[in-house]
């Protein structure tokens, strides 16, 4: 039977010095998020069963261009800011650096298929 606190435990491993620039770019996005999120599904919804040049000439505009490609920007970068977390919580080794890069990977690249996407359609 060990009597070792938890502190004494803990003494000694260090910190990853990175949780609290994680926790705020976090927050960050978060609160950008609760903005956006809203503006997107009312610029986006009312498109809904509507043809495809209406839908076209509505994301030709400006704003519901500018809303849409900074949501996806923003929640891709969210998204992987949280599943990073994830992954560092319940996976290790090897196992982690590959799935921490893969996911990086797929989070980056989708968010450039839906800035192209939607860059194609508004120029």
């Amino acid at each position: 039977m060990s009597f070792i606190t938890d502190r004494k435990r803990a003494t000694g491993m260090g910190s990853a010095k990175t949780g609290t620039a994680h926790h705020w770019q976090m927050t960050i996005s978060s609160v950008a998020l609760v903005v956006l999120v809203p503006l997107f599904v009312f610029t986006f919804g009312p498109m809904l069963g509507q043809s495809h040049e209406q839908v076209i000439a509505r994301f030709s505009a400006p704003f519901p261009a500018l809303v849409a490609a900074l949501t996806f920007l923003v929640g891709f970068h969210h998204f992987r800011g949280g599943v990073q977390v994830a992954i560092e919580d319940y996976v290790g080794g090897l196992a982690r650096k590959a799935l921490i890069l893969l996911m990086i990977c797929i989070s980056y690249g989708a968010a450039a298929v839906a800035i192209f996407a939607i860059a194609r359609i508004a120029l």
